[in-house]
């Protein structure tokens, strides 16, 4: 299993010292991975309530870094590590310039980045983006297809019900080829149904495990149905505790508990890779590398 780290790019620790000093001490401890994910806004008064604890969006989401930007910058201080993206709304950017923006993480970063792309749970953040809320699942069908063409073709030509690419030649392309691996979010039928149909992967998030398994099952069933080896998808899972010293009552693991608990549902799991964001617990640089130090050390152990 592939263990990774969410960049200290929102909540209190939103300081290049702090993305940095985590960055190269993640890879220095062994980490194989570093990850972002994606807020542009914390409403006053919320469109939708928050999918996890009380349904309210957490206060640390308030203050959030450019998720790509963040990377970028991890990318300049280190060598190995992966970089990647749980989850990039895809819906809110236009897919010329997103594929721009990605394909030179990608380059910058020696052929370091997945792709980790979602839609989102909340409709302010469309509202304020002008992109509209249905159709979203459509749209990033579409922007799937964009970014495909951009990073394959040597002549780049769409025609679509949103976007439109005249004949072009768009360079550089990524490091990695054909393209940087994709990874999709979701938990509907339609998301598991567009993972298994045409993504690397699935992002997924901390779910009780009888749930997680029935999924990822489905999606792998899927897959082979359309003709794809389900050996080939990963499952990359993001964690994001509210850590305790005690320990918490196992049905609230792993939104809550002890460090040992949550390494120990992370290896019952069953991810091919998964990545802890300790945002929620930590308030210094201090405090997260040592977390995060023990936390490798705790999923190290047999």
């Amino acid at each position: 299993m592939r263990i990774g780290l969410n960049l200290p790019h929102y909540g209190s620790l939103t300081s290049p010292e702090a993305v940095a000093g985590v960055s190269r001490a993640a890879e220095a401890l062994g980490y194989d991975s570093l990850w972002t994910g994606d807020r542009i806004l914390a409403p006053v008064r919320p469109s939708d309530r928050y999918p996890g604890g009380d349904g309210t969006m957490p206060a640390e989401m308030a203050t959030y870094l450019d998720p790509l930007t963040a990377l970028t910058f991890a990318a300049a201080g280190t060598s190995r590590i992966r970089l990647g993206t749980s989850t990039l709304n895809a819906p809110w950017y236009p897919p010329v310039l997103l594929a721009r923006t990605l394909t030179t993480l990608d380059v910058l970063s020696g052929g370091r980045l997945d792709v980790g792309l979602g839609l989102g749970w909340l409709r302010d953040e469309y509202t304020a983006t002008g992109v509209p809320w249905p159709g979203r699942g459509a749209r990033l069908d579409e922007t799937l297809d964009v970014l495909e063409a951009i990073w394959d073709a040597e002549v780049v030509a769409h025609e679509g019900p949103r976007f439109r690419v005249p004949p072009s030649r768009i360079m550089p392309k990524p490091l990695q080829r054909p393209r940087p691996p994709i990874l999709l979010a979701g938990l509907t039928p339609q998301a598991t149904t567009r993972i298994a149909r045409r993504a690397d992967g699935w992002l997924a998030v901390g779910l009780p495990l009888p749930y997680l398994g029935s999924l990822w099952q489905k999606i792998r069933t899927e897959a082979e149905a359309y003709g794809r080896d389900p050996g080939t998808l990963r499952m990359v899972q993001r964690l994001n505790p509210r850590l305790t010293d005690s320990p918490a009552d196992p049905a609230r693991v792993p939104a809550t508990g002890t460090l040992r608990q949550l390494a120990d549902y992370a290896k019952a799991a069953g991810a091919d890779e998964v990545f802890i964001d300790l945002t929620l617990t930590v308030t210094t640089e201090e405090q997260m590398l040592d977390l995060a130090g023990r936390f490798l050390d705790l999923m190290r152990a047999g």
